[in-house]
């Protein structure tokens, strides 16, 4: 197995930078997921650590050994691609035991590798079989079994699922889960799909403009996330973030907008100026309540989900999505309540989209990595 460090990697393409000063550290056994949408610069950095993409800058570490120069051949890693790059003249054992061949190992000890790991992924029947004949789920299968007849040290994987239709890629999903508990490797995951990174991550590195807004586990990112593109990169649908003032009135803060005024449960030593935020609320966390004064608006449409409903409300000049379980009771048109409870309303620095705490009653702090938190009055 594999510990990988990234030390502040950066890979330009002329005056424009894929990833910038990048910094990670995987742990061994890990199964870390590297997020983000499209261009963010997830899939050039799992390149870099593969091999195939020299970094502009920076180290990769692999149990402690700068591999930063090596030739992807050279490194004890193992890569599956979006497109299975499996040969289309090769039967599914002569793809899975392919590594293998290419060292020169003994036919016999290939066979037996071959089979192994056949028999782990379910693919026993199919050795015999050309990729042509194979479902995409197979495919996928056979692809993950020509990484795995390595024994590698870590499983590079980018975005191995897309090409498969919903069904087969919750169940595929499933047993990627299983395989990483079973052999205990190290695996970094490239993917756009929040779901697959939250079902699926011990930890998730959420990329935007090839840099890291986030790393944690998916319930921290989920529960406190650190800048406002987080907030409303995860969640479906995404959180609701809408400018507001905090004020202090009569020992509380409170945050208002148009069609909002909120208790924040936080005491405050004295009535002070109001300070331009961002607030976010999780759809889930709003709640319909008829007899609720936090925020009065109009159900715009309803749409039903099955087991649920997405509820979108106008209050003011905020538009809010509440998701809500089936059949909500409302319907498009009408005028309803909403409340929340305090712990649920999220604050973020309006300027540079940070997540707002409070270390003294009567101060918000904007968290600055690697300095001390900055005040705001």
């Amino acid at each position: 197995m594999a510990r990988l460090q990234i030390d502040t990697v950066s890979k330009q393409f002329g005056a424009d930078y894929a990833v910038r000063e990048v910094s990670l550290d995987i742990a061994d056994g890990e199964f870390l997921v590297l997020l983000g949408p499209s261009g963010c610069g997830k899939s050039t950095l799992l390149r870099m650590i593969a091999g195939l993409e020299q970094p502009s800058s920076g180290r990769i570490l692999l149990d402690g050994n700068d591999i930063t120069q090596e030739a992807p051949q050279r490194r004890d890693l193992a890569m599956v691609f979006q497109s299975y790059a499996l040969y289309p003249h090769l039967t599914v054992a002569k793809n899975i035991g392919f590594p293998l061949r290419a060292r020169r190992r003994p036919r016999a000890a290939i066979a037996a590798r071959v089979a192994e790991v056949a028999a782990t992924l379910e693919l026993s029947q199919l050795l015999d079989r050309r990729p042509a004949a194979l479902s995409g789920g197979q495919r996928q299968r056979v692809a993950l079994a020509r990484a795995m007849v390595r024994d590698p040290g870590a499983f590079l994987m980018d975005e191995p699922l897309s090409n498969l239709d919903a069904k087969l890629r919750s169940a595929t999903r499933a047993e990627l889960i299983a395989l990483h508990r079973r052999l205990g490797a190290t695996f970094l995951y490239v993917t756009h799909d929040q779901v697959e990174a939250m079902t699926m991550a011990t930890r998730i590195a959420l990329l935007n403009g090839g840099r890291i807004e986030q790393v944690g586990t998916p319930e921290e990112l989920y529960d406190r996330p650190r800048t406002t593109f987080v907030a409303g990169f995860l969640g479906s649908p995404p959180m609701n973030l809408f400018p507001a003032q905090v004020l202090r009135r009569e020992g509380e803060l409170w945050a208002r907008a148009d069609g909002v005024e909120a208790a924040l449960d936080i005491t405050a030593s004295t009535d002070d100026e109001e300070t331009s935020v961002i607030a976010g609320i999780r759809p889930e966390r709003l709640r319909i309540d008829d007899a609720a004064t936090a925020v009065r608006g109009r159900v715009t449409m309803v749409e039903n989900l099955g087991s649920e409903e997405l509820v979108h409300v106008t209050a003011g000049s905020v538009e809010l999505c509440v998701r809500a379980a089936r059949p909500a009771g409302v319907r498009a048109g009408e005028d309803i309540g909403l409340s929340v409870h305090p712990s649920d309303i999220h604050l973020f620095e309006a300027d540079s989209g940070l997540r707002l705490s409070w270390q003294q009653p009567e101060q918000l702090e904007i968290p600055v990595p690697d300095a001390t938190a900055v005040s705001v009055a």
